[in-house]
């Protein structure tokens, strides 16, 4: 049976190459990107019906790998509720510096909303605008670097029959999420008429955030791959004229 789309660029049958990789993953290596798995998925990806039909064998392999690399995973919905309730211990926060006589405690109580809304919004959005898009997760889990972060791992089957567009918002969301959530907390302390100090202390927060966005998210985190997702919705618009 011949392989749609041709052969990847080093000659190797799309079907040798996930093999190949995916009995190296089985054998105990986790390092995809060394085995090659990330670039040959970069072209499978380039056409959607290569992307349909490797989706179950490239989800099982990134799974595979995920998994024996971290031991650490919790449930989806459990984290969802762990990041909703520290969402909603902002909110409370908010509300209580809204009430407060104390100039002082208001303050305080406005910049932990921002701080808890940037940090508990993240994955949330990612998994909200995610799973109206198609695509499925398979765990929480802490990673990333310095300082480390809860993670949300994506399924990768799932992600590949998603359209590179509705990838690109999917990855957009959260970063989105997490700039804006100190601008609301902004927004509510001066409605309130917090203490000038607070208000300063968010736009500097929601300030730091986006400067930090411009000059290290573009080259990689989630930024980088919306570059990567919007470039493939070009690649997929040129090949339909």
């Amino acid at each position: 049976m011949s392989e749609p789309g041709g052969l990847p660029p080093d000659g190797e049958t799309y079907q040798d190459a996930f093999a190949r990789i995916e009995s190296a993953v089985e054998a105990g290596q986790t390092d995809l990107s060394a085995l090659g798995f990330w670039r040959l998925l970069g072209r499978v990806k380039a056409d959607p019906v290569l992307a349909e039909h490797w989706a179950d064998q490239a989800g099982r392999i990134d799974r595979k790998a995920f998994e024996a690399r971290v031991r650490r995973r919790l449930p989806v919905w459990f984290g969802n509720l762990v990041l909703l309730v520290e969402a909603l211990f902002g909110a409370a926060a908010v509300v209580y510096g809204m009430r407060c006589d104390n100039p002082t405690v208001a303050g305080l109580a406005f910049v932990v909303a921002g701080v808890v809304w940037s940090v508990s919004v993240h994955d949330l959005a990612h998994w909200a605008v995610g799973r109206l898009a198609g695509i499925r997760f398979l765990a929480y889990y802490i990673g990333g670097p310095f300082p480390p972060r809860p993670g949300l791992k994506i399924d990768y089957a799932s992600y590949l029959r998603t359209s590179p567009g509705a990838r690109a918002w999917m990855h957009a969301s959260g970063a989105l999420a997490t700039k804006i959530a100190p601008f609301v907390a902004l927004g509510f302390c001066l409605a309130a008429n917090g203490p000038a100090w607070a208000a300063w202390v968010l736009a500097g927060i929601g300030a730091f955030q986006v400067a930090t966005d411009i000059l290290f998210s573009r080259k990689s985190s989630d930024w980088k791959r919306v570059a990567r997702e919007r470039a493939l919705v070009r690649v997929q618009a040129a090949r339909r004229r």
